[in-house]
């Protein structure tokens, strides 16, 4: 197949750990040939979907983990899978690359459904099943933050569309800065705030469960560092192995099916404790980690899903 990649500058990138780098490593052990282009670097054009871009080689060499060919154009409908794997945040420049891959999906196969992405970010798909997820608030006005917060005394604050641990707050029934950092956050945004209560269960993890086609095919725990409330790795977290509990299996079974039928193939739950935190579909990582807990090669498993999808 022809899998084009449309994903931020590959040659920072941690090989170690980059999801996108270890789907287009097992594409290519696979046989199909890569495309390679950033988000900026995608247009619409009298009825066509066009990328700049580079026919795409990758290897397991730090340093030297890809290669480049010629610079060129191409009409994106002529490929089989496009890849949206560019991170957050989720803002109207994400947003509308997702309205233009909607005009050649599902013709050409873009994973994840772009249309769903764009009605299923992260911190509010989780809305739809409130027994599975801790109280939660998504508002703008200051005056219901504060009611939130007296009444669950201890919470998270942080912003609706962010990302990777970034700007996330947590607020103690001793803490008076909500009022401050309502002025830092709505200063240079006009987007709501998500507000929940804070689950102690957090100090021993905050567990990102895989979920390929709606299936959960494994987990990795992530621990805050010392003196820390977020567990996100880009943050210091540390990943440890993990099984699946019951709970987990519960909580997958509720939503996987919903994410198989709107086309989520690669999906990132956060689970703390028994709660649901987030259901992450926009640019989900987690995959070398589990790969190297469990010695199971995931993405091998994705590609099978997009395969027979295809097929």
């Amino acid at each position: 197949m022809k899998i084009a990649f449309q994903m931020d500058p590959i040659g920072p990138i941690n090989i170690n750990a980059d999801s996108s780098f270890r789907i287009a490593e097992e594409a290519q052990a696979r046989g199909h040939d890569l495309f390679y282009y950033t988000p900026e670097r995608l247009s619409y054009r009298e009825g066509r979907v066009l990328a700049r871009g580079w026919p795409l080689t990758v290897r397991r060499k730090e340093g030297d983990h890809f290669t480049l060919g010629e610079e060129t154009e191409v009409d994106l409908s002529t490929f089989d899978v496009v890849w949206l794997r560019q991170d957050p945040p989720f803002d109207m420049f994400y947003i509308t690359t997702t309205h233009i891959l909607d005009r050649i999906h599902p013709k050409t196969l873009v994973v994840n459904d772009p249309f769903w992405v764009r009605n299923f970010p992260e911190k509010l798909l989780v809305l739809d099943f409130p027994d599975l997820t801790p109280p939660t608030m998504i508002a703008r006005d200051l005056e219901d933050l504060k009611a939130f917060k007296a009444e669950h005394q201890d919470v998270i604050l942080k912003p609706l569309y962010g990302n990777g641990g970034a700007g996330v707050f947590r607020l103690t029934p001793e803490d008076r800065n909500l009022a401050s950092l309502y002025e830092l956050f709505t200063a240079n945004s006009r987007e709501p705030l998500i507000m929940q209560k804070f689950l102690p269960d957090v100090s021993n993890g905050d567990k990102r469960v895989i979920l390929v086609d709606g299936e959960p095919v494994g987990a990795i725990n992530r621990v805050p560092a010392a003196g820390e409330t977020r567990s996100n790795m880009h943050v210091g977290g540390r990943p440890e192995k993990v099984g699946l509990t019951k709970r987990d299996l519960e909580i997958c079974a509720r939503i996987g099916p919903l994410l198989k039928e709107k086309g989520q193939v690669f999906v990132g739950i956060d689970v703390i404790g028994d709660y649901l935190t987030e259901i992450n579909v926009t640019s989900p990582t987690g995959i070398q980690e589990l790969e190297r807990f469990d010695g199971v090669n995931i993405a091998e498993k994705i590609w099978e899903a997009i395969e027979a999808r295809r097929a």
